[in-house]
């Protein structure tokens, strides 16, 4: 399923297809906060070490099956598979973006 999402929703999706750090990185304010699992990440730096340690390390591609705008958010729902226990797992992603940039993006299971 092909979704219609912004511009650095839908380059941060495509370069976690090809796990590729910088891609993932290229989008995120210099002030993006990251909350995975109720677990808070600030700033480039510790994005970086999340997704790295995270997702790049366990091949984690999350595949959005649908998209929604959920009080100025976009809203993805979809599978994560990748070399991890209880692969694959749904997920859900919150963007919220700022300036043409990801300013927060939260995952929860």
């Amino acid at each position: 399923m092909s979704l219609n999402l912004p511009k650095p929703i839908a380059e941060y999706i495509e370069a976690n297809a090809h796990l590729d750090l910088e891609g993932m990185m290229k989008h995120f304010s210099e002030n993006a906060i990251f909350i995975d699992n109720g677990k808070r990440y600030e700033g480039p730096t510790e994005i970086r070490k999340l997704l790295r340690d995270e997702a790049i390390a366990v091949k984690a591609i999350f595949e959005p099956e649908t998209s929604r705008e959920e009080e100025g958010k976009v809203v993805l729902e979809g599978p994560a598979h990748g070399e991890f226990p209880g692969s694959p797992l749904r997920f859900t992603y919150r963007f919220t973006l700022a300036n043409d940039a990801i300013k927060v993006l939260e995952t929860t299971i």
